[in-house]
């Protein structure tokens, strides 16, 4: 079953910063300035340079290939199930353990505030991110706007009355040791910039993929490196360095010193919001790889499932969430650096990604942003990424090492007997081999993926019929009081004037007699607005509607009126409601059920199941 598309350009900002920001400014930059001194500020602006060019290709492949579970779908297409399997749990891995440090810094928070222990601290906001997950993907994503928007105000205001107070001399000597350890430390902190990924993994969600996608990682990227760069500039700037590298709280230290009790209280509830709006993001991106990977039958069928009104994946939430109360227990530096690894593993994958699909040449590999100067923007990418992997030393790469046995163990003993999808390395290696050689199974895939991605929201996906107006009438009426009252319902909808609407429906109706038979009469109108809107009211009228001398008497009127701009989603409720109510048991059905109520729900699975 496919996700709902709910998100738009500031939900995808909101997610990818909302991830980024967290634990990476809040409690990070101490164990960073530990390593490189005052030039930690540099070490995250280099960090975020080079997410924003590994990111290109990220947006590239979510924009070709935009479906949960991102970097595990299409390196997962590109280098086969073996691949795949290893890459999506690592990243489910990594996300859950960059959630569970979100949980643990909210945790500490809480732990000062109350006394109350932190693993029960733990156990409750774990529960409490999971329930907001199962409410919705558009209502988990609206609460990141509103949170991400308090975040931001909150560390400019840092940053700029900060700026006037900090002593030049606490930025002497420059580096601890030399400027290696800077750029080593630049890798430490990556996991900073992890939530770019989580973009690629919510991509099936998005509206409108060719716009929004790219709009809004570029936005998340650029004013997260901003605020990093200049969060920890101020942070050196104000706070000792002793008590800089002890910290594990140094931003909130850094307020006190600028102003005050007052000025830690907020800096401290800017960080409980950076937490929280992670540990959302994060909890909804990880689950979403899970998923994936049951849709390719690489892990149990379960997990696959998605509720039918939210479309939320209720049992890979759910277990996303056990995994981050195990997660909890894992220490902190290890936390850091395996996600950081993960992270960046990952990106070189995704890069490699792009010149496989670009080499193949399929057909139907069209995404609808291409990364630019290719192939130098990806090489230079891969280049970069294992420069700082070899900075990160040879315990990160055990650990890895680890993960990748772990994955592959569960793709031998569980996927390889059921996975059955085709990937462009074959492609590529056709092409290398035998150009004769040919297999259209990617190919049309990718022109599935074509025909979702680029087809507007329709009628199911567009929550129409969770807003539709039943009324249920059993008082006398005529077409003209039922026409503004229906003008009345909708106008709030659709954000016009009941003028508007009354008035459309007045010239539609002396084109076009809205009675389809004696039974059932469907008015509908195009109105000329900018709200991009399409809604619903249906009304049945138990006493009969005189709609002439061919309808004289009307039980079921359902009223469609929207703007130009969404045609597609009227043409289909003509169609679902002509084929609802030409069945043969609909007016039967229509005059026995009990309640609005019951009307309302009984319309909203019919009209979805006759798409």
């Amino acid at each position: 079953m496919k996700l709902k598309k709910t998100l738009g350009v500031h939900h995808v900002f909101s997610i990818a910063a909302g991830a980024m920001v967290s634990s990476g400014i809040f409690i990070l930059p101490g164990l960073a300035f530990a390593r490189t001194g005052p030039s930690v500020f540099l070490s995250y602006g280099l960090a975020g340079l080079v997410a924003f060019i590994g990111v290109l290709s990220v947006i590239e492949l979510a924009t070709a290939m935009p479906r949960a579970g991102g970097d595990y779908y299409f390196i997962g297409r590109t280098f086969g199930p073996l691949m795949g399997s290893v890459t999506g749990l690592l990243s489910w891995t990594a996300l859950t353990l960059k959630t569970a440090f979100a949980v643990f810094g909210l945790s500490e928070i809480l732990v000062v505030l109350t006394g109350i222990d932190g693993r029960i601290w733990g156990l409750v906001l774990t529960g409490v991110f999971v329930t907001l997950n199962l409410v919705g993907v558009e209502e988990t994503a609206g609460v990141e706007v509103v949170l991400v928007s308090m975040l931001i105000l909150i560390m400019g205001a840092f940053i700029i009355l900060g700026f006037g107070r900090i002593e030049a001399a606490r930025f002497t000597p420059f580096f601890a040791v030399d400027a290696n350890g800077m750029v080593a430390t630049a890798a430490f902190v990556f996991v900073a910039y992890g939530g770019l990924l989580q973009i690629a993994t919510v991509s099936e969600e998005v509206k409108r993929p060719q716009t929004d996608i790219q709009r809004g990682t570029f936005a998340a990227v650029i004013v997260v490196t901003v605020l990093y760069v200049g969060v920890v500039a101020v942070t050196t700037g104000l706070l000792p360095a002793e008590s800089f590298r002890r910290s594990f709280t140094p931003v909130a230290d850094a307020a006190e010193i600028l102003g005050g009790r007052p000025a830690w209280i907020v800096v401290s509830v800017g960080a409980a919001l950076a937490f929280i709006t992670t540990g959302l993001a994060g909890l909804m991106a990880a689950s979403r790889y899970p998923l994936a990977l049951s849709r390719d039958r690489l892990l149990p069928g379960l997990l696959s499932r998605t509720s039918r009104k939210r479309g939320i994946p209720a049992t890979s939430v759910l277990l996303t969430g056990l995994l981050v109360i195990l997660a909890l227990q894992v220490n902190l530096e290890f936390l850091v650096k395996s996600a950081s690894a993960v992270f960046m593993v990952n990106t070189i994958l995704a890069n490699v990604a792009v010149i496989v699909l670009r080499e193949s040449r399929l057909s139907h590999y069209r995404p609808l942003y291409r990364a630019p100067m290719y192939p130098w923007t990806q090489l230079a990418s891969i280049l970069i990424f294992l420069f700082l992997l070899a900075d990160m030393g040879p315990a990160v790469f055990g650990t890895a090492l680890l993960f990748v046995l772990f994955g592959i163990l569960v793709y031998r003993f569980y996927g390889r007997r059921r996975a059955d999808h085709d990937f462009a390395l074959v492609h590529l290696l056709k092409r290398l081999v035998d150009s004769r050689w040919r297999d259209e199974g990617l190919d049309e895939e990718l022109l599935d993926i074509l025909r979702h991605r680029d087809r507007p929201a329709g009628l199911r996906e567009s929550g129409v019929l969770d807003s539709m107006v039943v009324a249920d009438l059993d008082e006398q009426t005529t077409p003209e009081s039922l026409r503004i009252r229906a003008s009345q319902d909708l106008a709030g909808i659709l954000e016009v004037s009941p003028k508007m609407i009354v008035d459309a429906l007045r010239r539609r109706e002396a084109e076009v007699a809205p009675a389809i038979n004696r039974f059932t009469a469907i008015p509908h109108a195009v109105i000329d607005a900018d709200s991009h809107r399409f809604a619903l009211a249906v009304y049945r009228i138990r006493a009969g509607l005189d709609w002439g001398s061919e309808a004289p008497a009307v039980r079921a009127v359902f009223y469609c009126v929207g703007t130009g701009d969404v045609r597609h989603v009227h043409l289909e409720a003509l169609a679902a409601i002509a084929r609802f109510a030409g069945s043969e048991t609909f007016e039967t059905r229509w005059l026995d059920v009990e309640s609005d109520v019951g009307l309302h729900r009984w319309l909203r699975d019919s009209l979805s199941g006759g798409l």
